[in-house]
């Protein structure tokens, strides 16, 4: 079957994401991609709660002292909301409604917008008003490089979605796009969840010592 073939939404599969072999491989492709980048965040993880208590003696400003959790709650909630536009997005997808999983994604993308935003601020939040940056101890070094890290591929993310969505905005859907955009989505879930161990393990232990 022709991939760029038309479709109706009776003539549409019903998993149009592994409709194809090439699809199939994408996902086969993204799995290794997946264990692999869990293997690096779990590194850090494990970096972040050994040092996470190691700060300068004359200071003693650990994340309790200087955590906002309050903004970090709202970050979070965006973020887990954009995961449930992704979802929708795809249900669409399902579906062969073109212009409502645009509609979806597109959403998505202004919600992670907004937590990145929300990011920035709360990083210079704690270098100007508390002077915890990168360099000034080993928990601060540990804290950017995780949360930090997580940033860059929610930035990633952002683009990948906002790419695929320009790409094929005249093209609509077809069983050679469907699955990167399934692909994109569930990389979209695995910075969520991710997020979510963020939010528990950095801020939530953070805040009761």
């Amino acid at each position: 079957m022709n991939v760029e073939e038309k479709f109706t939404v009776k003539t549409w599969p019903s998993s149009p994401e592994k409709a194809t072999l090439e699809a199939k491989n994408k996902f086969l492709g993204f799995w290794f991609f997946l264990g692999g980048e869990t293997v690096l965040f779990a590194s850090l993880f494990a970096t972040y709660l050994a040092l996470k208590d190691s700060v300068p003696s004359e200071s003693h400003k650990l994340a309790k002292d200087i955590f906002d959790i309050e903004l970090v709650f709202i970050a979070t909630m965006l973020l887990l909301f954009s995961s449930l536009t992704s979802v929708y997005a795809m249900y669409h997808m399902k579906n062969y409604h073109f212009k409502r999983m645009q509609a979806w994604l597109a959403i998505t993308v202004l919600l992670g917008l907004a937590f990145l935003v929300l990011e920035i601020y709360e990083f210079y939040h704690y270098v100007h008003h508390y002077d915890h940056t990168f360099t000034s101890s080993a928990f601060g070094s540990a804290f950017y490089t995780l949360v930090g890290f997580h940033g860059a591929h929610v930035v990633f993310g952002l683009l990948w979605i906002s790419t695929l969505m320009i790409r094929n905005a005249k093209r609509g859907l077809n069983l050679y796009n469907a699955p990167k955009f399934y692909v994109a989505s569930l990389y979209w879930h695995f910075i969520d969840v991710v997020w979510v161990f963020i939010f528990t393990v950095v801020y939530l232990m953070g805040m009761v010592g």
